[in-house]
């Protein structure tokens, strides 16, 4: 059975052998750095939260979000039912805007022996970091680009938790592992077992007076 199987949109992918994509099919390593694939997502998300009264960061730190959550939920996924960890370097997507944009990744991505390891190396080290540098050129905040991703974390470990409850310890003992990595270490606290992350994500500021609502795992809650 497919690990991912009834995990929602953001954990649902495709897969393909290897070779260059097709149409409708393109490379995902286009969006994950500074140029003009990310910035047209960015100036999308602007748009749809409201045009050019929302600032710039914040449509970035959408946009960000968004794309950490399509790329670490399918990792986590196969990270914690398969012990698998894919390889994003050939992943492919299609620049959809609005919820779980589609992605495919390569077959039979392989078993590791330390999958929090491998997870850190390959999807935090990997395309998230890539990612990262890029969201920096939009003037968005270290701590708020780390804890976007924290966040993206977060929102995966919550699906798996209530679709998949056998799945506990072992979603537990990688999370608490990669929340020990340089990437994520310190970006939210866990008080008796409820994240909360040290930053905002800015989302409260695409309101017209800047004062919209606040995400339930908000600093400023």
């Amino acid at each position: 059975m497919n690990p991912l199987t009834g995990l929602g949109p953001f954990f649902a992918v495709d897969t393909h052998s290897a070779g260059e994509p097709a149409e409708p099919w393109r490379l995902l390593s286009e969006v994950l750095d500074d140029g003009p694939v990310l910035r047209d997502r960015v100036a999308q998300n602007r748009a749809a939260l409201g045009g050019d009264f929302v600032e710039l960061r914040v449509a970035a730190s959408i946009a960000h979000l968004g794309l950490a959550a399509r790329i670490i939920s399918p990792a986590l996924g196969l990270a914690v039912g398969a012990g698998a960890v894919p390889d994003y370097s050939t992943a492919w997507w299609q620049p959809k805007l609005g919820g779980a944009f589609p992605l495919s990744l390569a077959e039979n991505p392989p078993v590791e022996s330390e999958v929090a390891g491998a997870f850190a190396a390959r999807v935090l080290r990997g395309p998230l970091a890539r990612l990262d540098r890029a969201m920096a050129r939009f003037s968005l905040a270290r701590n708020v680009r780390r804890g976007n991703v924290a966040s993206a974390l977060n929102g995966a470990v919550t699906v798996l938790r209530s679709e998949r409850p056998e799945w506990t310890e072992r979603v537990a003992g990688i999370v608490s592992a990669l929340e020990e990595t340089p990437e994520l270490a310190g970006t939210a606290t866990r008080e008796n077992g409820r994240f909360r992350r040290r930053s905002c994500c800015l989302f409260y500021r695409a309101a017209p007076d800047r004062d919209g609502p606040k995400c339930g795992d908000c600093v400023l809650v």
